[in-house]
């Protein structure tokens, strides 16, 4: 699957994007969308309703930023698909509950399952030991980008056990179990890989899948305006820290999950922590600029 317009393997199929506002939620909607699926884009930021900034501006924040579901569903649409934002905060369990009944009645089924809710950023407090973190900041990145993921497969689950087929895709930073430099970001991203391995084992007999994926270094737009750069630029980013040239676009790692939906043997890989640069070897997808970066190979040395 090389991310061309000609085959649309996932025509019909109907997903749902939860966290699809920025970044690689809205990569992984659009790349879902250029293989033919409906995709609901759900987030907090919409144009009827944007987040409010704060008092002090915070770097990463969610708060004040222009993106919005509207404009991704737009995208998953230019892209071939067919994109329906619906605004939902997936920390409010009747809301999500309302997300999910709305896609039954719309559609009669869920073929894909996106959990990319992440709002973590701006909460992360960097070089600091546990013992001095605030535990109100640490405790709502948990609510944020766990509490959400279980509240999402809850409702969203059942539509695909009821028709015995479907994936279930974590996002997470990182595939293996190793230290990510900040006790509550750890727990946040492991406790990802950790929900695709319990629920792999009981989605297994009903024939659902369920996995996790990393994205490398991803230039997200906030990124992007860290680095100065654009997606047009980007390389120049390099100048002020040299593994960003390793990067990639927020489109790779939806190819990766556009390339496992597309699947027939999936299931083979249910349970799983995966990468979007191994992904990209395996089923030979591109970034949107050409390149097939490899984030694993590059931060060994290789």
């Amino acid at each position: 699957m090389n991310g061309t317009r000609g085959t649309q393997p996932l025509r019909g199929k109907v997903a749902v994007v939860a966290g699809a506002t920025r970044g690689a939620g809205r990569g992984i909607a659009c790349m879902l969308g250029e293989a033919g699926a409906t995709v609901y884009c759900t987030g907090r930021s919409s144009r009827a309703a944007r987040l409010q900034p704060p008092p002090v501006a915070t770097p990463f924040a969610l708060e004040g930023r222009p993106e919005t579901i509207e404009e991704t569903a737009e995208l998953v649409t230019q892209y071939g698909g067919i994109g329906i934002p619906v605004r939902v905060d997936h920390t409010r369990e009747e809301q999500v509950q309302a997300l999910f009944a709305r896609v039954a009645a719309e559609q009669g089924r869920l073929d894909v399952l996106v959990n990319d809710v992440w709002g973590g950023d701006a909460l992360a407090e960097w070089g600091t030991p546990f013992w001095e973190l605030s535990i109100e900041k640490g405790l709502l990145m948990q609510q944020r980008a766990v509490h959400s993921h279980i509240i999402t497969s809850r409702y969203g689950a059942p539509l695909m056990v009821q028709r015995r087929q479907g994936l279930i895709v974590e996002i997470t930073d990182g595939d293996t179990l190793e230290y990510r430099g900040n006790l509550f970001y750890d727990l946040a991203k492991v406790s990802a890989i950790r929900l695709a391995v319990a629920m792999a084992e009981e989605l297994r007999p009903h024939q659902v899948t369920a996995l996790a994926v990393t994205p490398g270094f991803l230039r997200s737009e906030a990124m992007l305006e860290y680095f100065g750069v654009s997606e047009a630029n980007w390389q120049e980013g390099a100048k002020k820290d040299p593994h960003f040239i390793a990067s990639e676009s927020p489109f790779y790692v939806g190819r990766a999950v556009a390339a496992l939906a597309a699947d027939p043997e999936v299931s083979r890989k249910s349970g799983r922590a995966l990468s979007s640069w191994g992904l990209a070897e395996e089923y030979g997808f591109l970034d949107l600029d050409g390149r097939q970066p490899h984030w694993g190979r590059h931060i060994a040395g290789g």
